[in-house]
């Protein structure tokens, strides 16, 4: 670069070349140096994921979306566009010099836009967790300059390329708001000091004893220590299990409580509807997508709401067969056809690349192999890739719906993708790379109170809350309205 901005970019780096800022000759090059390949900032996403919440978690996943893309952009695109030469090094104390001297373009600083990109991610996420990464970020960028490979010009062309590489990851997967209406509807609960009349049934195979974690059983007793708890170890019968849990509940006048993942919850929230009982979640899986649903994130959520019954009421979605007979409930989702392999093939990938990205490329790969289905929908005969239905209404639309604003709103959220259009699946690919799926006429989204499917004479399983059921061949969706009480907080959490 010539003309003024060079002359400035040279002047200004001359001055930084010559401060002696006390301390700083310890400080800022082992941190640019840690900063390399992104090794720190992808250690403390997996520090945060580890050791923090739901939104700690998510704030993590966007933070390395971001950084990826910035990344991507930056040294794929960017560099290649603009080749610039790197500072002379004559001028800058041989202690701040790097082992080794990059060789690719200057312009912009890759460094810059992976630090700017991940500080952005999580606070997009957590304002906190943004406020806390800001000041090392801002660290690593300058310590480019102080190190004496890059001209401050691109430095804050990084940093402009990170921010924007988070805001388009928005595009693809909208933020869950930290704060939002709380559209719950509160009920009363009876209140159950130090969990007295509370009996937890312990899924012990789910995911709640993460690695640098109190495991779960401690963390109820400690919280509720006059809670009964009943533990299902491996090779347990956990339905048999929750029986007894809800028939101790039901036969003291108390509470069933539950520790494990959704589908864990969802065998406990069917009994507990069944015999009128208040529900206690305490979110002891993976995802927990129930618990943060309601407001219950945290055991520390729970239990302080059992304490002080405080409630939420939640409806409860059924699957009937041809007959009338209910063969299934859910409290998340329903689906059948390709989502429950694109589910899983995106939970394994969203850890890395962000849950949209993920959801894309997991569904260009099952779509190479698929068959759609041809199924009637009250009665108008349709050929699916998928067919998804929501326990109440999700946000956003799409293949990756993050939450529930409120869990009892007496509807549906069917989600489908047609496999009949011309050129449904080149049409369907590209409006999901393109993160234009909401708008395409291959996908529709509706919200109804019930939903009959007929024609699965082909159809050999159907998937609920991460369970799977064989299909009759004729099948109703409805909701039982206002079935469940489910302990939870007061207050505007996200989850």
């Amino acid at each position: 670069m010539t003309g003024r901005i060079g002359r400035t970019d040279r002047r200004w780096f001359a001055r930084v070349a010559a401060a002696r800022p006390t301390g700083a000759d310890r400080v800022l090059p082992p941190l640019s140096t840690a900063a390399n390949h992104g090794r720190l900032w992808l250690g403390s996403a997996a520090a945060l994921a580890l050791a923090g919440g739901p939104v700690a978690g998510r704030a993590a996943l966007r933070g390395v979306g971001a950084l990826a893309l910035a990344s991507l952009t930056a040294n794929a695109a960017a560099k290649h566009a603009v080749r610039r030469g790197r500072p002379g090094l004559d001028a800058v104390p041989l202690v701040r010099r790097p082992a080794k001297t990059p060789w690719t373009s200057s312009f912009p600083s890759g460094h810059a836009a992976s630090a700017a990109a991940f500080a952005t991610g999580l606070a997009l996420e957590s304002s906190r967790y943004g406020l806390m990464a800001a000041p090392v970020a801002a660290a690593v960028a300058f310590s480019r300059v102080y190190v004496g490979v890059h001209y401050p010009s691109d430095v804050l062309a990084g940093c402009a390329l990170g921010v924007a590489a988070a805001a388009v990851t928005c595009y693809w997967w909208p933020p869950r708001p930290s704060t939002e209406p709380d559209g719950r509807t509160r009920v009363a609960a009876p209140a159950l000091p130090g969990g007295e009349g509370l009996v937890v049934v312990l899924n012990s195979g789910s995911g709640s004893d993460m690695p640098g974690r109190t495991p779960a059983r401690q963390r109820l007793e400690q919280l509720l220590p006059r809670a009964e708890i009943l533990a299902c170890g491996p090779g347990g019968d956990l339905d048999e299990l929750l029986d007894e849990g809800a028939a101790l509940a039901a036969g003291r006048g108390g509470v069933l409580g539950v520790c494990g993942g959704d589908g864990t919850v969802n065998a406990a929230a069917r009994r507990a509807a069944a015999a009128g009982l208040a529900l206690a979640v305490f979110p002891g899986g993976t995802l927990n997508h129930f618990a943060q649903d309601v407001g219950a994130a945290t055991f520390e959520d729970t239990a302080g709401a059992v304490e002080r019954g405080e409630a939420v009421r939640v409806d409860l979605a059924r699957v009937h067969d041809g007959d009338g007979t209910v063969v299934a409930g859910f409290v998340n989702t329903f689906s059948i056809g390709l989502y429950p392999e694109l589910v899983r093939r995106r939970e394994k990938l969203e850890g890395r690349i962000g849950k949209w990205p993920a959801a894309a490329v997991s569904l260009l790969a099952v779509l190479r192999d698929a068959t759609p289905l041809r199924v009637g929908i009250d009665g108008h005969d349709r050929v699916l890739w998928l067919l998804f239905a929501g326990n109440g209404r999700y946000v956003p639309d799409g293949l990756a719906p993050s939450h529930r604003p409120r869990p009892d709103d007496g509807l549906l959220d069917v989600r489908t993708v047609d496999a009949e259009a011309p050129l449904a699946r080149t049409r369907l690919a590209l409006s999901s790379l393109g993160g234009a799926l909401r708008r395409s006429r291959v996908f529709t989204a509706e919200r109804v109170e019930r939903l009959r499917i007929s024609g699965l004479e082909d159809v050999r399983d159907l998937a609920y809350d991460g369970e799977i059921a064989s299909a009759p061949a004729t099948l109703f969706l409805d909701k039982q309205r206002g079935a469940l009480t489910v302990y939870a907080p007061p207050g505007a959490t996200a989850g």
